[in-house]
């Protein structure tokens, strides 16, 4: 009987699956290539079967692999559920959490978060708001919010809130997967001037966009405005122009199951960060302190 893999493997498995390359999950886990390479391929060996195709552009799941991800994905979810139902502070944390967010997070981060939240506090009553930026502020300070997870990085400086950074970002070039700058050494800002761009606008990404390209005297030859990430993938992945997003957006295929490539530029573009954010004149109510809590586990 072939033994179980182990759960550090099966992480590294879903690093490569969902990031489609062995160098970005060495990144997310902060393991070393080799380790990755390694345990992946010491998975393949006990299951008997290929998971990936591996290609110049990085690691395609095979049937079989996307069959494991699917039973993988299920198996994390079973071990968040079993520690969640063994916490000991459910009972005692009551009332309602008003949480606001904007639509990147409510999108890319918050789901996983939400349902921990939700298993190991069923007697919170919890009311979402997606709301911009600017109604965010104004809600946390009116009190009609308790508590926000949102990009940090846009928050006024005059908006008289603590923040708790949770995560930090990087923003990387999408290209299509033949596109001719992947042969590059290094590519900079000024490489891409002329290269058509998509710009997406949701949550103030074109504002925060145009602040990096303007500090080193550069603009965009911008070809769409457009506030669906998902048109953004689409587009890229059909050669019709490139971009610069997060890696927390990034998806190595688009709907349309064509690749998307993402590039490290020269320049010093800045991440994009995400986190908690509160009034700084009302204390944390305690279903906002167990939410605060939970987010920094």
């Amino acid at each position: 009987m072939a033994r179980t893999p182990s759960l550090r493997k099966m992480r590294y498995f879903l690093a490569v699956a969902e990031s489609g390359k062995v160098t970005q999950a060495a990144v997310d886990l902060n393991v070393s290539q080799s380790s990755i390479t390694t345990g992946v391929r010491e998975i393949e060996e006990q299951l008997g079967v290929a998971l990936f195709q591996r290609t110049a552009q990085g690691m395609t799941l095979t049937q079989q692999g996307h069959r494991f991800l699917h039973q993988v994905r299920n198996v994390f979810q079973a071990l968040d559920e079993a520690f969640d139902s063994l916490q000991d502070t459910s009972a005692s944390v009551t009332g309602t959490l008003n949480l606001a967010m904007s639509y990147t997070v409510a999108g890319y981060f918050m789901p996983p978060l939400l349902a921990r939240f939700q298993r190991r506090y069923p007697g919170v009553n919890l009311k979402l708001h997606e709301v911009p930026r600017p109604s965010i502020q104004e809600g946390l300070n009116s009190g009609k919010f308790d508590l926000a997870i949102m990009l940090t990085s846009n928050i006024d400086e005059s908006a008289k809130l603590k923040c708790l950074p949770l995560i930090h970002s990087k923003r990387r070039l999408w290209v299509n997967s033949h596109h001719p700058l992947l042969k590059q050494n290094s590519v900079s800002l000024r490489d891409i001037i002329d290269q058509p761009y998509i710009m997406l606008t949701v949550d103030e990404a074109d504002k925060t966009a145009m602040k990096y390209w303007e500090s080193r005297g550069l603009i965009p030859n911008i070809i769409f405005r457009t506030s669906s990430v998902e048109a953004v993938r689409s587009m890229v992945s059909n050669g019709t122009g490139i971009t610069i997003l997060t890696d927390m957006v990034y998806r190595p295929w688009s709907l349309e199951g064509r690749r998307i490539e993402h590039i490290d530029l020269t320049d010093p573009i800045p991440t994009m960060e995400v986190g908690l954010a509160w009034s700084q004149n009302r204390p944390l109510s305690l279903p906002a302190m167990a939410f605060h809590d939970l987010s920094i586990q």
